[in-house]
């Protein structure tokens, strides 16, 4: 009997069977079976004692099979397991499957790289349609996890590519094109920036300079009025000859690499989007000019670097940007960035001002400062530029602490 059950004409029964303890919906009472040919049905029915053959399809009692299995000491489920292996439960492991596919999305929005840059909700989307890589939670997260260290890196000093990968890698090669980890990082630059991702070499390469990475240190720079730097250098005595003239400087980062790590000036630095806007802190102010650091839109690798040196030299930042979708989401970059804290960035300076018209706001993200402003732009749909209230950060610029 024992070898009966490794009969070929058996395995119809045995797979039949299998398929449905696997599904795992239930205790299982009976299983169909079939189209089973002449010689399946006469092993079916000497399995089961049967004087009749069961036809092209057979309603098999799991009952019966447990008791013509009885003699040898069996069920079904024992008999099963003997021939062809452990019997899965492929309920509970699609359970267990969406628990660590909910734990990772839930990992993923919750990460303070995500958390702190509010345009990257687009990229989280993207990557949850996706789906798992290989399948597998696990390798996802590994893979997310390294992506997103990429990122908190960001932006680079202008080195070249391969360096900082061997850097903050540990694989001079890790962000090679063709990578999935390349590809991961670029989606999420380009949802930052809010455009397209890159399609072929000439585009990859524009975002990862956006980055900060493979820059060349003369053309990305960024413009700064009323800024004196202590310590000695070409950098400090241009600044504060130029500061003592109340007119503004353009530092590149070639320059800004001549100077010592940190920057100190034991101030309030003010960051400003528009120049126009720091033109017009510099005609009120004239040499006594306060600190002022200007990003024209997006802020450079030179703008994020010198930011960053001026808060680790004891400055605090204070940022202010358009009041639109962009701007929240520059403001948000330079906040994460760098540490610094808004200015005039709240639904309330937003609402003071809108009744003057302006723009559409464009695509709106939250703002992490101010869980009101998104939503008050969007519901208003008017962009509030710097331009308008350059005359009011003006005024701030002459008191000790910005109004926030």
């Amino acid at each position: 009997m024992t070898v009966a059950l490794y009969r070929d004409g058996l395995a119809p029964l045995w797979s039949a069977l299998r398929y449905r303890f696997e599904r795992g919906d239930g205790p299982v009472r009976r299983i169909r079976v079939g189209p089973l040919d002449r010689e399946q049905q006469t092993a079916l029915a000497d399995l089961l004692g049967s004087a009749r053959l069961p036809g092209e399809f057979a309603e098999v009692p799991v009952a019966a099979l447990d008791a013509a299995l009885a003699p040898l000491g069996l069920d079904a489920r024992a008999a099963l397991e003997a021939i062809s292996g452990p019997v899965s439960d492929r309920r509970a492991q699609r359970e267990r499957d969406e628990a660590e596919r909910t734990a990772l999305w839930a990992w993923l929005a919750d990460h303070p790289v995500v958390a702190a840059e509010p345009a990257l909700g687009i990229w989280t989307g993207q990557v949850r349609s996706s789906g798992l890589i290989g399948g597998s939670a696990e390798v996802t997260r590994r893979l997310l996890a390294k992506a997103l260290d990429v990122l908190a890196a960001l932006p680079g000093s202008g080195e070249p590519l391969a360096v900082f990968a061997e850097r903050y890698l540990q694989d001079s090669h890790a962000l090679d094109p063709g990578h999935r980890l390349t590809a991961l990082v670029l989606r999420a630059l380009a949802a930052i920036h809010d455009i397209d991702p890159p399609r072929d070499a000439r585009t990859r390469r524009a975002l990862w300079q956006l980055a900060g990475l493979e820059c060349d240190a003369l053309s990305a720079t960024v413009l700064v009025g009323g800024l004196r730097i202590a310590g000695g250098g070409p950098l400090a005595a241009t600044l504060t000859a130029w500061a003592g003239a109340g007119h503004a400087a353009s530092v590149t980062l070639a320059q800004l690499r001549t100077a010592a790590r940190a920057l100190p000036v034991g101030e309030q630095v003010r960051i400003v989007e528009n120049p126009s806007v720091l033109a017009a802190v510099l005609d009120r102010h004239g040499a006594r000019c306060p600190p002022i650091v200007c990003t024209s839109g997006w802020p450079t690798t030179t703008a994020i670097e010198l930011l960053r040196r001026l808060a680790g030299g004891g400055a605090r930042l204070w940022c202010h940007a358009d009041l639109d979708g962009e701007g929240i989401r520059i403001a948000a970059h330079i906040i994460a960035r760098t540490g610094a804290q808004p200015w005039r960035m709240s639904a309330t300076d937003y609402l003071a001002e809108i009744s003057k018209g302006g723009p559409p706001t464009g695509r709106v993200t939250e703002a992490p400062w101010d869980p009101e402003l998104a939503g008050a732009l969007r519901a208003c749909g008017v962009a509030v530029l710097e331009e308008r209230v350059a005359s009011l950060l003006a005024d701030d610029c002459g008191e000790a602490h910005p109004r926030i």
